[in-house]
């Protein structure tokens, strides 16, 4: 199907002074226009509206019978051969991409002049095959079947469209190639990239002579007509640069639109046409007819000589022709006439809008797609005109209730329109006392809410938006009130919204979470707190999950607390740090913005990490959330323990865990080993803050999961001249099997935490440390004295009896010192005579 429009896509035309009948002409370069008689050929130069100028002539040795333009190295030779005695009618086929080497015709590479080191790089590739046949069941002229006008058209792109006129890069690249070829009554495009594929099929309203395919129209001449139709080439090319074409983000008519014609410009005698740049080049020759000789007077009839009419036939028919310059007009001329038209359709919602509207888009954006040619104002003139017919067609799909309305979404954005800007050009009125919203216009709306957009609708818009919302789709309502940018709606008008869909039967969590923040809003703190009692805790997380902005929004690209998170920090940080816990479950929400949230929510700097952000950390290692990194978790919680611990500075607030919760309910908080309790039991200072920051730090080191060399070189400012500090180090050591260090210094700082220390740690290989360790240290410090004697002669005794079991008597000997005093070691060693008998 051809779509008919009656636009003016010619301007102005211009007479080329050739002083022979051209026989053959073609157009080539920036602007040159060569025109070919008999055995000379003229050149002319082509420049803008002006006479085109005689640039050269030459002469050639024969009679010119094809002529053509080429680049350096490439209306490009087409042969073909004709059979005047046979007729073999075989069935039409069509042999795509590489299948068309089953053709049999054979291609030969001929010589282009190039060097013969270069002519190796040449090479060529089966793009397509097609054979047609009549159709024997009518009379068919064999002119009627006969092929003209094959050309491959490439489409190149220098830049973006979205680059604000400023080009990225100035190289062209190959966005597409295509393939046209026709036949008097129709023509075939197809595109040639990474496949072949059919995407056009044009059917002449008469028979065609000849046609010329440009990136934004197929030009075709018949005896007496130029006519313009549409392309899609454009449309193949956007999609081959960008195959995620009509998303949310972008979006282009679709290929398989139907074409149409533009225009039909009466022309007498047309016999030929070739086109370059924005000039169509048209030969006219009015063909010979006898001309009649005028009419005798009364007079004269009734001479003596004559008396008949008679008609003089000149000797030799001479036939009037003219080889002409159209120019075509400026594509954004055109598409100014364009929208023109389509304000015909605009007040009915039919698909010829949207279609005419498809076309002056498809126009624009190919006239883009070589940024190279086009002047910077003209440029920012195109960019200008696509923006704008990206809202235009914004308009028609946000006016239609069909399959395509999501398309509203992304040509709004292209056309850089903002919200409250769409808004405004919509049209409110209510027809039979009902106000209708299409389905587009709410797509669009409801998509750009949810995208943080940084624009806050009006009073007045916003109003209108929840009220659209109400009557198309009420179940979105509490989202769009949770928007930022329906910051500035009245909290009565949206507590009224919400108060309805109670009353209809529409009552969810989700409508009590934000009936609580409207009613924070107005200061009604008692509504506020009778909405979130009605829930439990857990259906209030659901429900946050459900619409997190409730919560955290953003705005400039940051992250902002709502006035309700501000408000559950002071009442409910517990359903808070839960909250933005089963967001991030549920990938609403990063590692990385969750911390943000919670110190801009405490109102801290980057250098400070209040309590809330720790309990969060706490919760995310009792949570085992599989997208937590827990080495990284670790460093960040006893970083901070370490930091407070050695400042000695409590936490903001009351932690929400204590140590005992945290080894009760989480895997990775260990039991804290029992001789750290009596060498913690020595400080009798510390404060119940600082004892808990402590214990988890243990905890966390005691657990199995813990990289204790990752936290060595962070233990500095935790010095060891406290017990918590002592602690930790002895405590890493002994992870790290340092644990002739820990003997060391267990029996300097805190004597009677060796013994526990040693039935804790030294088993199994490390079972030989009791004799080869601890016993000699022990009996070398009792003979020092001192205030520790007595600590030093308990643990003595004590590790004597553990020797004394592990033991033979011989071995039990030999690791005793040889100056000892014989009756303090002989229970020890009676015994360890006898554990055989006994045994």
């Amino acid at each position: 199907m051809v779509q008919l429009y009656n636009l003016h896509p010619f301007g102005s035309q211009q007479v080329v002074p050739c002083k022979l009948e051209p026989e053959r002409f073609c157009g080539g370069g920036r602007d040159a226009l060569f025109v070919a008689a008999g055995c000379k050929v003229e050149a002319f130069a082509v420049a803008g509206q002006e006479l085109c100028q005689p640039r050269c002539a030459f002469s050639t040795l024969g009679r010119v019978l094809r002529l053509a333009y080429s680049e350096a190295g490439i209306s490009n030779e087409i042969s073909q051969l004709e059979s005047d005695d046979f007729v073999i009618c075989q069935k039409p086929v069509e042999l795509l991409g590489e299948k068309s080497e089953q053709s049999g015709l054979s291609v030969t590479l001929e010589s282009t002049g190039l060097a013969d080191e270069k002519r190796k790089y040449s090479h060529f590739q089966h793009l397509l095959y097609r054979r047609f046949a009549p159709d024997i069941s009518s009379y068919v002229l064999s002119d009627d079947i006969k092929l003209h006008s094959l050309q491959l058209l490439p489409i190149y792109q220098t830049g973006s469209l979205t680059s604000d006129g400023k080009n990225l890069s100035q190289e062209k690249e190959l966005l597409s190639l295509f393939c046209f070829f026709s036949l008097p009554h129709v023509g075939y495009l197809y595109m040639v990239v990474k496949s072949v594929e059919l995407m056009s099929v044009y059917q002449y309203p008469e028979k065609s002579q000849q046609a010329v395919l440009t990136p934004q129209f197929l030009h075709v001449i018949t005896s007496n007509n130029l006519q313009c139709f549409t392309v899609r080439c454009s449309a193949a090319a956007a999609r081959e640069e960008d195959p995620y074409m009509d998303t949310t983000l972008k979006a282009c008519p679709p290929v398989s639109m139907d074409v149409c014609a533009l225009r039909i410009q009466l022309f007498i005698g047309l016999k030929a046409i070739c086109h370059f740049k924005n000039h169509i080049i048209l030969l006219t020759k009015a063909d010979p007819e006898a001309i009649p000789e005028r009419r005798q007077s009364p007079k004269r009839l009734l001479s003596r000589k004559d008396t008949s009419v008679k008609i003089k036939i000149p000797p030799v028919a001479e036939a009037g022709w003219n080889l002409y310059i159209v120019n075509t007009i400026s594509p954004v001329q055109l598409y100014k006439e364009m929208i023109d038209y389509s304000n015909t359709y605009k007040t009915v919602k039919t698909q010829s809008c949207i279609h005419l509207l498809s076309e002056a888009h498809l126009l624009v954006r190919a006239a883009l797609m070589d940024a190279s040619q086009l002047e910077p104002g003209e440029k920012a003139e195109l960019l200008e005109a696509f923006k704008e017919s990206c809202g235009h067609l914004g308009d028609c799909y946000s006016r239609l209730d069909s399959q395509h309305s999501h398309l509203t979404l992304p040509y709004y954005k292209m056309s850089g329109l903002s919200m409250a800007e769409v808004l405004a050009r919509m049209d409110w009125t209510v027809e039979d006392g009902l106000q209708k919203y299409e389905r587009g216009l709410i797509f669009y709306i409801n998509h750009s809410l949810y995208e943080n957009l940084d624009e806050e609708l009006s009073e007045e818009l916003a109003a209108k938006v929840v009220q659209m919302f109400y009557v198309a789709e009420p179940k979105q309502v509490p989202h769009i009130l949770c928007s930022p940018s329906m910051k500035n709606i009245n909290p009565l008008t949206a507590m009224n919204y919400l108060r309805k869909l109670d009353t209809s039967g529409f009552s969810s969590i989700l409508v009590t979470l934000t009936k609580a923040a409207v009613a924070l809003k107005m200061g009604d703190l008692d509504m506020h707190r009778n909405e979130m009692k009605s829930h439990s805790e857990m259906k209030l997380v659901c429900g946050f999950i459900l619409e997190p902005r409730l919560l955290i929004q953003q705005r400039k690209g940051q992250i902002v607390p709502t006035e309700l998170a501000l408000h559950l920090k002071e009442t409910q940080p517990g359903l808070l740090v839960a909250s933005v816990l089963g967001l991030q479950k549920n990938n609403k929400i990063g590692i990385e913005e969750a911390d943000s949230f919670f110190k801009m929510l405490c109102a801290k700097d980057e250098d400070t990490t209040p309590q809330l952000l720790v309990d969060f950390w706490e919760a995310q290692l009792v949570a085992c959330l599989p997208d937590v990194v827990l080495q990284e978790l670790f460093f960040k919680l006893t970083s901070q323990y370490i930091w407070r611990l050695s400042k000695r500075q409590p936490p903001d607030t009351t932690p929400l865990r204590t140590s005992e919760d945290l080894i009760n309910a989480c895997s990775h908080y260990g039991l804290i080993y029992p001789w750290v309790h009596i060498l913690i039991s020595s400080d009798s200072l510390a404060d119940k803050n600082y004892t808990e920051d402590l214990s988890k730090l243990q905890s966390l080191i005691c657990g199995p999961s813990f990289d204790i060399a990752s936290i060595i070189p962070f233990l500095e400012p935790l010095s060891e001249d406290t017990i918590a500090g002592l602690s930790v180090h002895v405590l890493c050591r002994t992870r790290l099997k340092e644990y002739e260090q820990c003997i060391d210094i267990l029996l300097e700082r805190c004597p009677e935490a060796v013994i526990p220390y040693a039935n804790h740690e030294l088993k199994e290989e490390n079972r030989t440390l009791w004799w080869k360790k601890l016993l000699p240290e022990l009996c070398r410090r009792i003979k020092c004295g001192g205030e520790k004697y007595q600590l030093y002669l308990s643990s003595l005794k004590e590790t004597l009896s553990i020797v004394a079991v592990e033991l033979e008597l011989k071995d039990f000997m030999n690791v005793l010192p040889e100056d000892g005093t014989a009756a303090f070691f002989l229970p020890y060693l009676l015994y360890c005579s006898r554990k055989k008998s006994l045994t």
